[in-house]
């Protein structure tokens, strides 16, 4: 043994030694989790893609890319713990103000993965039905054919739900909910006293769906970003440094140990 840590050197080591240590810890972790609470629906806002493939020395796009391939990873850790919906922001409105490169790289890479959930075989097994949120009209048609296809393929899946936030902004959301208020009321559908949050909740991109428990964002950041503004009323708000692609299990657990450890009291 004594020659074998002679030969593999200290550097081979320091990179052993967290994997250990991140082997003893999940259990631990997962003791402390398996039986609290746990979320019925998890917002997730992915971010750190780019600063991550920096970081890595990688292309922007390449940072774009493994944040993609992680979605997969984190789907199996929530339905592990039967949290039944997960709603992801994919691309803003405000996204559109990036570099044309980039936009259309994104958009690619959202149509690949919508491709990918159409032959999935897991998609099926796990009875997850997925739907898109946001300003369809925005898109190109042939985003607009592929959202449409995965949803007809998907709608009869009753076990989990995956809402992909596409051409979305919470604030963009609240507007069109709005104008569709205001034209139903001027077509003598529903009456102005009638309006409360029951009534208008209904006019939202996510309607019949209930608020998310728990959002998470990478990267460091502390903010929503126009992430479902309506809906994050009395959402418990976890905030990571982890970059998105560097999101592990063991930082889900921690998320889910924290929401399990505050008091939600929902104003009362």
């Amino acid at each position: 043994m004594l020659v074998r840590l002679v030969c593999t050197g200290p550097y081979h080591i320091a990179m052993k030694v967290p994997s250990l240590l991140y082997r003893l810890y999940e259990p631990i972790l997962w003791s402390q989790i398996k039986s609290g609470p746990k979320p019925h629906h998890i917002g997730l806002i992915v971010d750190g893609n780019r600063r991550f493939a920096q970081v890595q020395g990688m292309a922007s796009n390449e940072g774009h890319n493994a944040g993609s391939e992680k979605l997969e990873d984190f789907l199996r850790w929530c339905w592990r713990l039967d949290i039944r919906i997960v709603t992801l922001y994919g691309f803003s409105t405000e996204n559109y103000n990036r570099s044309s490169d980039e936009v259309d790289y994104l958009m690619e890479l959202i149509l690949r993965k919508l491709r990918e959930f159409q032959v999935d075989p897991v998609i099926k097994q796990e009875g997850v039905r997925i739907n898109v949120i946001g300003r369809r009209e925005d898109l190109s048609p042939e985003m607009t054919e592929e959202v449409e296809k995965i949803e007809a393929m998907t709608a009869n899946h009753d076990r989990f739900l995956l809402n992909i936030a596409i051409s979305y902004g919470g604030r963009a959301e609240i507007v069109d909910a709005v104008k569709k208020v205001v034209n139903d009321v001027a077509g003598g559908k529903v009456q102005v006293e009638d309006i409360d949050e029951d009534v208008f909740e209904q006019y939202l991109y996510t309607e019949g769906i209930r608020d998310p428990d728990l959002i998470i964002r990478t990267s460091g950041e502390e903010r929503l970003s126009g992430f479902l503004l309506w809906q994050s009323a009395y959402s418990e708000l976890y905030f990571t440094e982890v970059y998105w692609p560097a999101f592990r299990m063991i930082d889900f657990w921690r998320a889910i140990r924290v929401f399990q450890q505050r008091e939600r009291r929902f104003g009362k």
